[in-house]
């Protein structure tokens, strides 16, 4: 899917209820959450940023979902 293609809230709630786990980093908070095969709505909220698109960067890595840039989310995920 190319860089440039915009992904809102409909594409967010999807991307939740496939996962098992989504991470989502803002600045210094880290939040996590274990959306069980639904996409609540605080999931989706702290998934899209202040325009309403999917933050970035965004990493689908097996069932869980990255959202937004942390050093030690992304060290403790990818090893």
């Amino acid at each position: 899917m190319p860089a440039s293609r915009k992904l809102g809230k409909k594409e967010a709630a999807a991307m939740a209820r496939a996962a098992a786990k989504v991470i989502v980093a803002k600045g210094k908070k880290v939040s996590e959450f274990k959306p069980g095969g639904k996409a609540p709505a605080d999931v989706v909220e702290a998934m899209l940023g202040p325009t309403g698109n999917l933050r970035a960067p965004t990493l689908r890595l097996g069932k869980t979902v990255l959202v937004g840039f942390s050093d030690n989310v992304y060290a403790d995920e990818m090893l």
